[in-house]
């Protein structure tokens, strides 16, 4: 099956391959009844994916349900998914079928799926293993005959070790696994998307559609768009709206990125005199690049700059570089840089790649500094609670500091321990 047909009956913009092996998955397993969940960050279209599963499979003539767990009360997500009876609570005046009896012989996409509570997980996991559902107030089991897929942008395998999500619930659900880029590992698809979203807008309220410049065009593809594609598309139709100019330079595309920072195209190598520096970058460019880039080598990292820290101790006259006094280079891969890189900056960023949080990390000791601590929970329970102490306890600010929303933060905050002593101290 051509996947630039499948692309252009759902409205897909992009080639990059991991988009690609994606749709592939998803058309490979849909004509089976194989359970799926769907990972990836917020706002990269997973929703397209179980429809593209249902569209390819043989239940495409029955009914296809998109239901969000997120935006479900507890205390009726189980009438909603289940049905009830008559009187089975206050307000059920009449009897209701739930969505696994209106989508039998069809799909159900379980969107959040992270979301559910406990009990209603255990009233899913039945469906799954059996085909059987209870109502809401009733005593009688009755079967459906319905294809799950679900989707989710947290890791389920962390909430399964804090409890927050069944195991055997994991396991059924994930039985195919398919992951969807962000778009920041989409470059190439980036402008693309963004000329699809500023051309339908203008289409759709008669304006010339926007153009960028080359320099803008080179700052929309560097981004890193944490909101992914659902923010991309909302900043093409905010300029589209606003802007009188339809040809977009880099200053007034920065106005709708406030929290840009220009990335590292190059990293300059150190001649072995020590002399020379980094050419039109700063600490913080080099750090993300290199946290970004590197993140397979950060334990090769941290040792040679214990390695490097022993040898200065040890050397009465420590080489000198232009920019970085006292250090002496030292190699990452193929790549040279001064050991004051590795050096925290107080506004250098520690990138989780397995969640959407990007978290900040304050300074290290100053004896010797490593790129990122030691586990991911103790890099994210610093940048945490330092991001409280600097908006002094405020959580909504510390959210909207650390790009993640206030319901992320509660739970994290209880997640890693973190009480008000560590924020006071």
């Amino acid at each position: 099956m051509e996947l630039q047909s499948v692309k252009q009956r759902f409205g897909i913009i992009g080639n990059t391959p991991a988009l690609n092996r994606a749709l592939e998955v998803a058309l490979r397993v849909a004509p089976t009844d194989l359970s799926v969940l769907i990972t990836g960050e917020s706002g990269v279209g997973k929703e397209f994916f179980p429809q593209i599963i249902h569209a390819y499979s043989a239940r495409k003539h029955g009914n296809y349900i998109a239901v969000n767990c997120g935006a479900i009360p507890e205390g009726t997500i189980d009438s909603e998914l289940f049905g009830h009876e008559k009187g089975s609570f206050t307000g059920a005046t009449d009897s209701r079928k739930g969505y696994f009896e209106v989508a039998d012989g069809g799909t159900i996409f379980l969107d959040e799926v992270g979301e559910l509570p406990l009990t209603t997980q255990v009233r899913l996991l039945r469906v799954l293993q059996s085909g059987e559902f209870i109502r809401v107030g009733s005593s009688k089991a009755q079967k459906t005959n319905v294809r799950v897929v679900a989707a989710t942008n947290v890791n389920l395998r962390q909430a399964v070790k804090a409890g927050r999500f069944r195991e055997d619930l994991y396991y059924r659900l994930n039985t195919v696994p398919i992951t969807v880029p962000p778009l920041r590992e989409r470059q190439g698809d980036i402008h693309l998307l963004f000329r699809k979203f500023s051309t339908d807008i203008a289409a759709q309220y008669h304006m010339p559609p926007i153009t960028l410049t080359p320099d803008a065009r080179k700052i929309l593809e560097s981004y890193r768009w944490p909101g992914n594609v659902r923010q991309l598309k909302n900043v093409a139709e905010q300029i589209s709206a606003v802007e009188e100019q339809r040809e977009i330079d880099p200053d007034t595309l920065l106005r709708y990125l406030p929290d840009y920072a220009a990335p590292t195209t190059q990293l300059m190598p150190l001649p072995a005199n020590g002399s020379g520096e980094f050419a039109n970058t700063t600490e913080r460019d080099i750090l993300y690049k290199l946290l970004f880039d590197l993140r397979g080598e950060v334990s090769e990292l941290k040792g040679m700059v214990a390695e490097l820290t022993a040898h200065q101790t040890h050397t009465a006259t420590p080489h000198t570089t232009v920019g970085y006094p006292n250090t002496l280079p030292m190699k990452v891969g193929d790549t040279v840089l001064p050991a004051a890189l590795v050096s925290s900056h107080p506004e250098a960023s520690y990138i989780d790649t397995a969640a959407e949080e990007i978290l900040p990390v304050e300074e290290a000791p100053a004896d010797i500094r490593p790129a990122v601590p030691q586990t991911k929970e103790e890099a994210q329970r610093e940048a945490i609670v330092q991001a409280l102490r600097r908006n002094h306890g405020r959580r909504k600010e510390a959210a909207r500091e650390l790009f993640i929303s206030e319901r992320t933060l509660y739970r994290k905050i209880k997640e890693l321990g973190i009480g008000d002593e560590d924020i006071r101290a």
